[in-house]
């Protein structure tokens, strides 16, 4: 199957793309105006941000249940206050909730005490 003769061979590559001609004598469309460029002059230094989205990252802190929140290494771990312990021993059934209520948390590095 024979193609025709005008489909044979491609259109020749011009490695320049052609000029661009304004109109018809030289004259621009209706409604087009062209760019004047800025009023007045842009000061030193000044990037435009144009459509730029300005992005914050926070550092993400990671907490650890059970850690120490002041020197972030040591493990809380409960003390049971002298009052608790009375409680305890002589209230027995509702001394044992007095003291549970009155403990203490202390850190195993830095020795702090939270409520």
């Amino acid at each position: 199957m024979a193609l025709p003769q005008e489909y044979e061979k491609p259109p020749p590559y011009s490695p320049q793309p052609p000029a661009f001609s304004q109109s018809v004598g030289g004259q621009l469309p209706p409604g087009y105006q062209p760019y004047q460029g800025p009023s007045a002059p842009l000061p030193a230094g000044y990037t435009s941000t144009y459509g730029a989205t300005t992005v914050t990252v926070h550092p993400q802190e990671i907490i650890i249940v059970g850690a120490c929140p002041a020197c972030r290494v040591g493990v809380l771990e409960d003390d049971f206050t002298c009052l608790g312990i009375f409680c305890a021993i002589f209230f027995f059934p509702l001394g044992i909730l007095c003291c549970l209520a009155l403990k203490n948390r202390r850190c195993s590095n830095c020795g702090a005490y939270f409520g």
